[in-house]
């Protein structure tokens, strides 16, 4: 039977290219997810150039102390406060520097808020609690590119004087005609038809690492290929640590880690071991 013809512009609704799923063993059905997720990559890095774009803009107001939101829903919503609570850790950055906002607040996180998405002037609305100023950018982030709520959180940001950009995995939405800075990655039918947490969100997941690190480093953050300011939350990253400065001044493991410890951070002291 020919499969029904949905609206070329919502590819995420798209029936997927494989049918009779619960016919298939387990065997077949991970196989034909992973060929499915295969492709995520290649679209990624098609849309290098519009995620060079939006950082490059980003960037110098980041430095003016600008603030970067990912504003979602769902899925997205989820992702995005996933890489913005990420940051402090990994980067030693304030909390404030990247920031998730989620329709329907934290308890979205867990559980589906009903109609918290649709409603378009509630985007805006929950960004007041954090005073936007020109110099922050607002990063939709929605697969089908038209939930309403971010869709009218970033018009109304825009509308303020602040950057605007969004990822989407449908082209040609509102949500791009409304950004000034658009991302579109195009994976596709989902493998289960219309469920966007798979391969959108793989991409989703992907471009907001891409963006986020890239930021991190060109702020300061990293030296050479190391996370020489993140915080010294656990054991693991004590003795990360540690193995930096052991590798770094010709240590031993114990001497290290003190000198660790009393500076609180890779970077700090390796600043104080040059002073010294």
């Amino acid at each position: 039977m020919e499969k029904e013809k949905l609206n070329p512009d919502k590819i995420t609704e798209q029936p997927s290219h494989f049918d009779h799923l619960e016919r298939m063993s387990v065997l077949e059905l991970l196989q034909h997810i992973n060929e499915e997720d295969a492709c995520v990559a290649n679209v990624v890095k098609q849309a290098i150039p519009q995620i060079n774009a939006l950082v490059e803009a980003i960037e110098p107001r980041m430095r003016r102390g600008g603030r970067l939101f990912y504003i979602g829903a769902g899925t997205s919503g989820r992702l995005g406060v996933l890489d913005a609570s990420e940051l402090p850790t990994t980067f030693g950055v304030s909390e404030t520097c990247v920031i998730g906002v989620i329709a329907g607040g934290d308890q979205a996180l867990r559980h589906a808020v009903e109609k918290a998405e649709d409603v378009s002037e509630q985007g805006w609305r929950d960004l007041q609690a954090y005073h936007p100023t020109a110099d922050d950018t607002i990063l939709g982030i929605t697969a089908s590119g038209s939930t309403p709520y971010v869709v009218g959180a970033v018009a109304l940001a825009k509308q303020n004087g602040l950057l605007t950009g969004c990822i989407t995995s449908n082209p040609r939405t509102s949500l791009a005609k409304a950004v000034d800075y658009p991302i579109e990655t195009i994976v596709g039918p989902e493998f289960v038809t219309g469920s966007s947490r798979m391969k959108s969100g793989t991409a989703l997941k992907m471009v907001l690492n891409m963006i986020s690190t890239t930021l991190m480093i060109r702020l300061g953050r990293v030296q050479g290929n190391r996370m020489v300011n993140m915080q010294l939350t656990n054991a693991k990253l004590v003795d990360r640590g540690t193995r930096m400065l052991q590798e770094s001044l010709g240590l031993s493991y114990d001497e290290a880690r003190q000198r660790l410890m009393e500076a609180g951070s890779v970077k700090k002291a390796l600043e104080n071991s040059q002073r010294g």
